[in-house]
């Protein structure tokens, strides 16, 4: 993994979100983008401030959905992170990327609801009686592989070309399936991430589930009440170890290996012993040839909901053991649930933690549910050799991936 672009409701690109994660800073505030009179939850995580101008530029940004601009928008800066061109302008050009041929570059990117917000002008417009107002371009904006399909419009990537929708797993799937190709030979860089755009939808769906919390985000505590939707964007840069040897190019972290499971169990709630969450760690540790007992660090998808925590923790425990005592954190509690995009933008803390040695903490972490090592409201110093990106999504779709230190030469 050579380079890290993220945009963030703490931030954008690398520096900003690494420093805010690590302060501890919070992500949450009163939705600004709907009215949420009818809900009785009103925060949200939203990305605030954002101009797509500066990141889309051979493209009409205003001919696609938000979800795509904030896959351009880190995908540009993982590209720059990474050395390779393609960096955010005010005016004019874009750099271009040449490190490698068109057809040998790729994109896989995942996602949770594709551009909702398209949907949702359809519907204003079906309620409103006019459906006839509603134009072909529809079918440019809507469907999730736009959003792929827009990041390589944009940076001339003629290669393979994946939209992975698996909910809140999808940035972990993405990733997986980047490791593939480049196993496969079939490309020399990928770009894997996930993105996705905070929505009417998203946040009607949760609070009808009594998912979301009205104060605060605060995974594995007793008192937790649910996780705050959010939105976001990450894109990593993945090419072979030789090749970015070759360029000279900053090395965060190696793609160790990854696991994939599905629970088969329910459309929304996990297995109540936790077993696709431990067939994809377990998994992911043989990939890898890992050890538990040589896992530096465990980011954990934390949603701060009550059963998520729970069993999450169950799992783990199977896992690595009952007594356990290796650093789990969930940045969940500062970012909000970015849905599709939440695995991408915690694979890069992951990989960001293995190069800097210092990991994020779990904040409004009061009364812990158990004994195992949450990282409580502060960040730490820690040698991380090692570390685990975990994430289970609706389906019962689970993905575990794992980062660790790559040797220079």
């Amino acid at each position: 993994m050579t380079g890290l672009g993220a945009v963030t409701p703490v931030g954008t690109g690398k520096e900003e979100v690494w420093a805010s994660l690590l302060a501890g800073r919070l992500g949450f505030a009163p939705v600004a983008s709907f009215d949420t009179s009818s809900f009785n939850v009103h925060l949200g995580a939203e990305v605030r401030g954002f101009s797509p101008a500066r990141y889309v530029r051979r493209q009409d940004p205003g001919r696609m959905g938000r979800a795509s601009q904030l896959a351009i928008a880190a995908a540009r800066l993982a590209l720059a992170d990474a050395g390779l061109g393609g960096e955010p302008v005010e005016a004019g050009e874009p750099v271009e990327v040449t490190a490698v041929a068109p057809e040998l570059a790729g994109v896989a990117m995942g996602t949770t609801s594709g551009e909702p917000r398209e949907v949702e002008r359809f519907d204003d417009r079906y309620l409103a009686g006019e459906l006839d107002a509603v134009g072909a371009e529809f079918m440019t904006l809507y469907p999730c592989h736009m959003i792929a399909a827009h990041v390589a419009r944009e940076l001339g990537f003629a290669g393979v070309n994946t939209m992975i929708p698996a909910a809140c797993a999808a940035g972990n799937y993405a990733l997986a399936h980047a490791v593939d190709v480049l196993r496969a030979g079939r490309a020399e860089l990928m770009l894997a991430g996930g993105a996705d755009a905070f929505s009417r939808i998203t946040y009607a769906g949760f609070s009808r589930l009594g998912a979301i919390a009205p104060e605060r985000c605060q995974p594995f505590d007793r008192r937790r009440k649910g996780m705050i939707p959010g939105e976001g964007a990450a894109v990593l840069v993945l090419e072979p170890l030789d090749a970015a040897r070759r360029r000279g190019a900053r090395i965060y972290a190696e793609v160790a290996g990854y696991g994939l499971s599905c629970d088969a169990h329910h459309m929304t709630a996990a297995h109540p012993e936790g077993d696709g969450a431990v067939r994809a760690m377990s998994r992911a540790l043989a990939d890898a040839g890992v050890a538990p007992e040589q896992v530096s660090y465990i980011s954990a998808h934390g949603t701060g909901t009550p059963t998520n925590d729970r069993l999450e923790a169950i799992a783990v425990g199977r896992v690595f053991g009952a007594e356990t005592r290796v650093p789990i954190s969930s940045i969940k509690s500062m970012l909000g649930h970015t849905m599709g995009a939440a695995s991408a933008i915690e694979a890069a803390v992951c990989a960001l933690a293995v190069a800097n040695d210092e990991i994020p903490p779990t904040m409004g972490l009061e009364d812990p549910e158990n004994d195992l090592d949450y990282v409580p409201n502060v960040s730490r110093r820690l040698h991380v050799e090692v570390a685990m990106n975990n994430a289970y999504a609706f389906g019962g779709n689970n993905a575990s991936t794992i980062f660790r230190k790559c040797e220079l030469s």
